[in-house]
C-alpha cells in the first residue's frame, strides 16, 4: 500500500475556505451544464450498446434475420465492438496530446454515427458485425478525451464526483436503450431491431452540439505554451471572473510548475514512458483497473442476461425484457448514489468493500442456480433475480463510481492519455474475450461456470489490497507525483512557492505604480 504525502496544500486549502456552493456560482453552473452532454453524455453509447445487444438477442426477428447465430457467432457479433475499439487505442493518445481533448471528441462523435447508420442498415452477418467494429473504433477517442477533460476542468471541490459521474452516466444509455427494445420488442419486421441500432447514434449528435460551448483543458493550453488562454479558463470558471481571484492564481502557478517539471521528458514515447519505476507501477495498475471492471461478473449480466435468465427458468421474452428495464434503472439509480457520495470515502475503503459485495453475490448467484438446476425450484430462479439485482450496488461503488475517477489521479497529464490508453486497451481486450467466450461457457457447463468468477474475484480482492494506493482528498498536481518520492514532490512544492511569490512580488509593484 502506498499513501502519498501532499506535495502542495495551497489549493487543497483555498478550497476548503470556499464555502459557496457549485450551484451559487453562474459560471462555473453553466460550465458543468454544457458539461453534461458534451463529456457526461459520452458513456452513454457504451451504455445504450450493451443493453441494446441484450435486448434484441430477445427479439425474434433479429433472431431470424441473423438465422439464429450460434454461440460462437453471437459472441463474436457482441465483442466486434471492443475489436473495434481496441484498433483505435494506438491512436487515441496523440489524436488527444496534439489535437486537444475538444477534438478527439468530435472525431470519436462522427466515427460513432457512421457505425451507428451502418448497425441500423445491415443487410447480413457480416455488415453487422463491421459496424459494430466501426462503433468501437469511435468510442475511445471520446472517453479518453471526455473522462480527462471533466477532471481537468471541475473545480477541485467537485472533481471527484464529477469523474465519477462520468462512468456511471452508462446506465442513462442503458436504461433508453432497455426501453425502446421493450417498446419495439413485439414487432413485426425488422425495425423492431433496426430502431434501437439507429437510435445508438443520439448521444454522440448531442456531443456534436454541445461540445463547442465548453472550454478546452487548461492542462492542456498550457502544455502547447497557451498560458494566457489557460488563465482566462481558471478565472472565469473556477475564480467567477474575479481577476484577482488567489485560487484561479494558485492553480495556474501549480499547474504551470508541474507540467514544466513533467514536460522535461516531453514527447515521451512508448518505450521511454516503461523506464522510470514510477510509470512501470502506473502501467501495471491501469492494467488491473482495466481488466478488473470487465471481469468481475459483470459482462455475464451486461451482455447475456437472457441465458441467466433462460437457465433458472425464466424464459419468456417479455418478462426478460422488463428485467433487464428494471436492473437497469436500479443501477442507475445506486450507481448515481455511489458517484455522489464517492468524496466522502477513501477509495481503498469503497473498492475493498465492492470486491466483498460482489464475490458474496456470485456465490449466492452460484449456489441458487445450482440448486434450479438440480431440482427445479421456482424459489431458486427468484433468489437468482434477488441476487443480479444486488450485484450492482456493489460493483457500482468501486469498479464504476472510481475507475476514471482513480485513473485522472494515477496519472499526471503529461501522460494522462497514454494512461487511460493502456486502461482502455486492458478493458476492451478483456470485454472482447468475456463476450466471446461467456456463451460458451454458460452454454457447455452451465452454472459452474460462476465458479470462475469467484476464484477471479478473489484474486482481484487480494491484488487491490496489496497495490492500489489511496488517492483521495488531494489536487491532480499533488498527486502527479505520487510515485517519484518526497524529493520530487518537494521541488514542485518548491517551485510553486516561487512562482505564487513572484505573483504576489508583480501585484505590488503594479499596486505601488496605480498609486503613483
Amino acid at each position: 500500500m502506498v499513501v502519498g504525502e501532499k506535495a502542495d496544500p495551497v489549493v487543497t486549502r483555498l478550497v476548503e475556505q470556499d464555502h459557496v456552493p457549485w450551484y451559487k456560482k453562474p459560471n462555473l453552473r453553466s460550465m458543468y451544464f454544457v458539461m453534461v452532454p458534451s463529456c457526461l453524455g459520452v458513456e452513454w453509447t457504451s451504455g445504450f450498446d450493451s443493453s441494446m445487444m441484450n435486448g434484441i438477442q430477445t427479439i425474434e426477428n433479429w433472431q431470424t434475420y441473423f438465422d439464429h447465430p450460434n454461440e460462437a457467432k453471437l459472441g463474436f457479433m457482441s465483442a466486434s465492438y471492443s475489436l473495434g475499439c481496441i484498433l483505435a487505442l494506438p491512436f487515441v493518445p496523440w489524436v488527444n496530446d496534439r489535437h486537444g481533448r475538444k477534438k478527439s471528441i468530435i472525431l470519436g462523435s462522427l466515427i460513432m454515427i457512421v457505425g451507428s447508420i451502418l448497425q441500423s442498415a445491415a443487410q447480413n452477418y457480416a455488415m453487422f458485425v463491421i459496424a459494430r467494429i466501426v462503433l468501437g473504433f469511435g468510442i475511445p477517442f471520446a472517453i479518453v478525451a471526455a473522462s480527462s477533460l471533466i477532471g481537468e476542468l471541475s473545480y477541485p471541490k467537485e472533481r471527484a464526483v464529477l469523474t465519477s459521474l462520468f462512468n456511471s452516466s452508462w446506465f442513462i444509455g442503458a436504461i433508453v436503450a432497455a426501453g425502446v427494445n421493450y417498446g419495439t420488442f413485439q414487432m413485426t419486421n425488422t425495425w423492431s431491431w433496426r430502431i434501437p441500432s439507429l437510435l445508438q447514434c443520439v448521444p454522440s449528435f448531442l456531443q456534436l452540439g454541445s461540445i463547442w460551448f465548453i472550454p478546452e483543458s487548461p492542462r492542456y493550453l498550457i502544455a502547447n505554451d497557451r498560458h494566457e488562454e489557460a488563465r482566462d479558463i481558471l478565472v472565469k470558471y473556477h475564480g467567477e471572473g474575479d481577476e484577482n481571484s488567489e485560487l484561479a492564481a494558485t492553480e495556474l502557478a501549480q499547474i504551470q510548475a508541474t507540467i514544466k517539471l513533467e514536460l522535461e521528458g516531453k514527447k515521451m514515447t512508448w518505450r521511454q514512458y516503461f523506464t522510470t519505476a514510477g510509470n512501470r507501477r502506473r502501467a501495471v495498475l491501469a492494467l488491473c483497473i482495466g481488466v478488473f471492471t470487465q471481469w468481475s461478473g459483470n459482462n455475464p449480466l451486461s451482455f447475456y442476461l437472457k441465458k441467466i435468465l433462460d437457465q433458472v427458468g425464466i424464459k419468456d421474452g417479455k418478462r426478460q425484457n422488463l428485467v433487464n428495464l428494471g436492473m437497469t434503472c436500479w443501477s442507475w439509480v445506486n450507481g448515481t448514489c455511489m458517484a455522489l457520495a464517492v468524496f466522502k470515502f477513501r477509495r481503498r475503503q469503497m473498492y475493498m468493500t465492492c470486491i466483498f459485495g460482489i464475490l458474496t453475490v456470485y456465490i449466492i448467484l452460484t449456489i441458487s442456480s445450482a440448486r434450479y438446476a438440480a431440482t427445479g425450484s421456482t424459489a431458486s430462479g427468484i433468489l437468482t433475480v434477488v441476487a443480479i439485482f444486488c450485484y450492482s450496488p456493489f460493483y457500482n461503488m468501486g469498479f464504476n463510481a472510481l475507475t476514471y475517477t482513480y485513473l485522472v489521479e494515477l496519472f499526471p497529464f503529461t501522460i494522462r492519455s497514454k494512461g487511460i490508453t493502456m486502461q482502455q486497451w486492458w478493458g476492451r481486450a478483456a470485454t472482447f474475450c468475456n463476450t466471446f467466450i461467456n456463451p460458451i461457457g454458460m452454454d457447455n457447463i452451465g452454472w459452474r461456470y460462476y465458479i470462475w468468477y469467484c476464484c477471479w474475484i478473489t484474486v482481484e480482492g487480494t491484488v487491490i489490497y496489496f497495490f492500489f494506493p489511496e488517492t483521495a482528498g488531494r489536487t491532480l498536481e499533488e498527486l502527479s507525483f505520487l510515485f517519484e518520492g518526497d524529493d520530487v514532490r518537494a521541488e514542485v512544492t518548491q517551485k510553486v512557492a516561487k512562482q505564487i511569490g513572484e505573483l504576489e512580488h508583480r501585484e505590488i509593484v503594479v499596486g505601488k505604480d496605480e498609486k503613483v
